[in-house]
């Protein structure tokens, strides 16, 4: 018994029976929920590298191997060759792009009108079922046709071909081109490695918000207080959120400002701080900060004042001087 029908026993018997190229399709399934769902794999490069010809490949190739199980013309055929459905390889591979392109948008605009909605589980779920549901199919019609009718990919005459090219060329030049060959193909490998392993950091910026909280305790960008008593508490949620690539020391500092405006010019006529805040963020973290707010200050339009700062706040807080700021305009009343 040779080796590789060795090892092929230790395969399921429905994988073991699957034609090479549909047994590729089922690992590369398999190695991408692995490399996805797995928590110490999930931030890595693997996830691109798999993730990728999951998403734009696959998925295609399954459903195209189920529309076409038949081998299509030999690539010396004439042009009148005689042949009912078979495509040829290269017919093969661009339906297999442009239908998992067109398919992948299809399954997440259905998942979008369920409860699961689009996110990663179910995209993997929904993925994953489909091209596992259309190998099946694939295997099936295959198996129906004549031996001589069945599509076949000759990886073995590819692997036999490429070896006698690159270890047995033909003559010196041949033994140079396939050397810069290896070399292009070396670095271009390199080269998308590293793009993929050490990615170019984004934009930096520093998230400020107002949140508030409904009746079940959900924070929301609603129902925000327009009406205030002088004295009295009113509930609102901070919110900072660091995308700076490195950790910041922060401080929110709350201010109510008497404010005219005037030809798109705001001049501030009295200022009250109410609260101050000093988060310190790593990079990713976002911070919720439940407070109150006591104004003692009174009047119409008056503006609720959040200023953001990088390390210590200036003496005199401003708009002009803060890193972000955000804002609500209440009225405040006597009690």
């Amino acid at each position: 018994m040779s080796p590789r029908q060795d090892w092929r026993l230790f395969l399921p018997g429905p994988v073991r029976d699957l034609p090479a190229d549909l047994a590729v399709v089922v690992a590369g399934v398999a190695l991408t929920l692995v490399a996805t769902l797995t928590p110490g794999l999930a931030g890595t490069p693997l996830r691109v590298v798999v993730g990728l010809p999951f998403v734009l490949f696959i998925p295609g190739y399954a459903l195209i191997a189920a529309l076409f199980p038949e081998r299509g013309p030999p690539i010396d055929a004439p042009e009148d060759h005689d042949r009912i459905s078979g495509i040829d390889g290269i017919e093969r591979v661009a339906l297999s792009f442009g239908t998992s392109i067109a398919v992948v948008p299809l399954l997440g605009l259905v998942l979008n009108f369920t409860p699961w909605g689009i996110r990663l589980a179910p995209i993997l779920v929904v993925v994953s079922g489909f091209t596992l549901v259309a190998t099946a199919f694939a295997a099936s019609r295959r198996s129906a046709l004549p031996e001589g009718e069945r599509l076949v990919v000759p990886y073995q005459r590819w692997f036999a071909a490429a070896r006698d090219e690159l270890f047995e060329p033909a003559s010196r030049t041949d033994a140079m081109l396939n050397v810069v060959l290896v070399v292009s193909v070396v670095l271009a490998t390199a080269s998308v490695g590293y793009a993929v392993a050490v990615p170019k950091d984004g934009e930096s910026f520093t998230e400020l918000y107002l949140l508030t909280e409904d009746g079940n305790d959900e924070l929301t960008a609603d129902n925000y207080p327009e009406e205030l008593v002088r004295g009295e508490p009113a509930s609102l949620v901070l919110g900072v959120g660091n995308r700076e690539h490195r950790p910041v020391n922060y401080t929110v500092v709350a201010v109510l400002q008497r404010v005219e405006v005037s030809n798109n010019s705001t001049t501030v006529l009295e200022s009250e701080r109410l609260r101050t805040f000093t988060p310190r963020l790593e990079h990713n973290e976002t911070w919720h900060e439940p407070h109150e707010v006591r104004p003692t200050m009174t009047g119409e339009r008056l503006r609720l004042t959040y200023l953001l700062y990088e390390g210590a706040p200036p003496a005199s807080p401003t708009v002009d001087n803060a890193y972000r700021e955000v804002h609500l305009w209440v009225t405040v009343r006597e009690s």
